[in-house]
């Protein structure tokens, strides 16, 4: 994890360095013009950019060695608060993402698997190769305008109704702003759990040991929870838990289209303005977040299959 961390933060920095973004310019923005050379030197010399790349680097991880992540060029605070601040926000939105897709995407692929080659089977799997391959972004704004600009049922954007004081700021408020975004992630996410779902459950039922179940004249829920699910449970839990970086990933493009303030909507200001300690950040935050994922994964197969622990 550390290894993998380092080459990260590394690669991130590498690419933001090489950047065609001046972030002194990113930094001052329309004012630029109205900048001189000595002022501009020394907004340079203020957060390092005038020394050698390598050096800058090296600095930075110092700092993150000793519990700094930095102050973010762009909104002025460290960089830890502007993550913790963001993360709330987009948490609910890939928790209610998360929890939608796993469920429904298990029950789709169950349901396929159990109606293997009927129209039902035929269905979800069209259904799941179309979502497959359908872009983020695009999904998202056909959902904007369908349920926001033509029907008019949710809001077109943002994470609370603009203008709103924030103590004044309802529960409903909050959850008619996160409906879409999180609908998009989940819709996205359904596919690959309801694919993987499906092929894993007929391998088991194509098995010797079911077969001899049916021999034995099981069938139907019952030859489903007692050879079927126990034997699927595992490869579920690690597709699910795997998608820590797709809905990561997926909640930024998600966040662009509706505006929702979240760490995604960060983290393409980061990149798009040269806010390198905000950028290195998160990419070491994402890196926890995905590893906690898999660790959880670990702690849970240990529960579900004793065997594991046995092994161990």
């Amino acid at each position: 994890m550390l290894s993998l961390m380092v080459a990260l933060c590394f690669l991130a920095f590498f690419l933001v360095s090489h950047s065609p973004i001046d972030p002194v310019q990113a930094y001052v923005g329309a004012d630029m013009m109205q900048v001189s050379p000595e002022q501009r030197e020394k907004i340079a010399e203020h957060w390092g950019l005038d020394k050698p790349p390598w050096e800058q680097f090296l600095h930075w991880g110092k700092s993150v060695l000793q519990g700094d992540l930095g102050t973010s060029m762009i909104y002025r605070s460290p960089v830890s608060d502007v993550i913790k601040e963001r993360f709330q926000a987009s948490l609910a939105l890939m928790g209610i993402a998360w929890l939608l897709s796993g469920f429904f995407g298990f029950i789709m692929g169950v349901t396929a698997a159990m109606h293997r080659g009927s129209w039902i089977d035929k269905l979800i799997k069209w259904y799941s190769l179309t979502l497959a391959s359908t872009p983020t972004f695009w999904l998202g704004l056909l959902l904007l305008m369908l349920f926001s600009v033509w029907l008019g049922w949710f809001p077109i954007g943002l994470g609370v109704p603009a203008g709103v004081l924030a103590e004044e700021v309802t529960f409903y408020d909050r959850i008619s702003h996160i409906i879409l975004p999180a609908l998009t992630l989940s819709i996205v996410g359904v596919a690959n759990i309801a694919l993987h779902t499906r092929q894993k459950l007929i391998d088991v039922l194509e098995s010797d040991y079911v077969l001899y179940a049916r021999a034995k004249g099981e069938y139907g829920f019952t030859l489903l929870w007692r050879h079927g699910i126990r034997n699927i449970a595992l490869p579920a839990i690690t597709i699910q838990f795997a998608s820590f970086s797709e809905l990561f990933a997926g909640s930024i493009l998600a966040e662009q289209v509706f505006s929702y303030p979240g760490l995604g909507q960060a983290t393409v200001q980061a990149g798009l303005r040269g806010d390198l300690p905000l950028l290195l950040g998160i990419v070491l935050f994402s890196a926890l977040f995905v590893f906690t994922g898999n660790l959880i994964a670990d702690i849970i197969y240990r529960i579900v299959d004793p065997r594991i622990k046995e092994v161990a």
